[in-house]
């Protein structure tokens, strides 16, 4: 893929999240509407087309770790808070300040992680776990070693000790579980065909409350980078 080429071409660690979630949606993986703006009306503008509320994270290929670096702002409302998380990011970010990432806020209360990294022995293996802050904590996680189909794809969601979350939870919809495997098949194609990525973290993806999913962050580590 184009992406690829020109960050390794680049001799980027990392594609930037908008980068990484171009390449998820091209394998059919359900990621957020989502644009970029490098400045304060072009991030209003966005905030608008997208609709409130919404998300605003600093953006760039460095930037691997967003949360812990400060600068990413949930459930914005309006413009001034657009614009004012818009100037708290460029302040914080300083001289690596190129643009921000204007995201549509995405709610369901059960969150997976999805990954893909390579084992030296199997090659590109595919893992669904529980997701958000948890993850490390429960560690509730499946692996299969791509490639694999659908059916061992819904295998996996069925050996994750939480495997209930798939189903109607608190008022929402259960999962769609086609959708869920057919992700994990891409992330298993990804791994096949992109000799130049390491790694993949979806984290979170977020199962929406019609039971729809959806990539809400997305990290692609390319080769020679390091997570």
């Amino acid at each position: 893929m184009e992406i690829i080429n020109q960050a390794v071409a680049a001799n980027q660690q990392a594609l930037s999240e908008y980068q990484a979630k171009l390449v998820l949606a091209g394998y059919g993986i359900c990621v957020t509407r989502e644009k970029l703006a490098a400045d304060r009306d072009a991030a209003v503008a966005a905030a608008r087309e997208i609709g409130f509320p919404v998300v605003v994270k600093g953006s760039g290929a460095n930037l691997m770790h967003k949360t812990e670096s400060g600068v990413v702002f949930v459930n914005i409302a309006d413009e001034q808070g657009i614009a004012d998380a818009f100037e708290t990011i460029a302040g914080r970010l300083g001289g690596n300040f190129k643009e921000v990432l204007i995201q549509e806020m995405v709610s369901g209360k059960r969150e997976l992680v999805l990954g893909l990294h390579r084992e030296p022995q199997f090659g590109p293996c595919v893992m669904l776990g529980l997701g958000g802050v948890l993850t490390e904590l429960i560690n509730d996680t499946a692996f299969r070693i791509a490639p694999f189909n659908e059916t061992e794809a819904k295998d996996m969601a069925a050996d994750l000790r939480s495997s209930e979350i798939f189903k109607a939870f608190r008022g929402e919809a259960a999962a769609d579980m086609d959708k869920l495997a057919q992700s994990l098949c891409a992330l298993g194609h990804i791994g096949m065909e992109q000799e130049n990525i390491a790694e993949i973290d979806i984290n979170p993806m977020i199962i929406t409350p019609d039971g729809g999913l959806k990539a809400v962050d997305a990290l692609v580590v390319l080769k020679g980078g390091s997570h």
